[in-house]
């Protein structure tokens, strides 16, 4: 089970949300555990990197690459849940 977030993110402390497009980052935490079991399912795992590849005209959904090998969409609500390192 991956690290969950219980305090509120630091200044410095992004979600996937956050991500321009073509940034990178990598996945800390998942910040919602009842979000949790699902995002680890489709390879939201801690240590695992995303870009951020699209995102719809009203923002919603986005999509990510992870690690290169694979198009994953997800609700800017999904996405706001996983927490990016430093």
């Amino acid at each position: 089970m991956p690290t969950l977030v219980s305090t509120p993110a630091t200044k410095t402390q992004r979600s996937v949300k956050d991500l321009r497009l073509g940034e990178t980052g990598t996945i800390c935490c998942l910040k919602d555990p009842e979000m949790a079991l699902k995002l680890l399912e489709m390879g939201c795992i801690p240590g695992t990197r995303v870009k951020l590849s699209g995102r719809a005209p009203l923002g919603c959904p986005i999509t990510l690459n992870v690690d290169g090998e694979y198009t994953l969409s997800l609700r800017v609500s999904e996405a706001a849940t996983i927490m990016l390192k430093d």
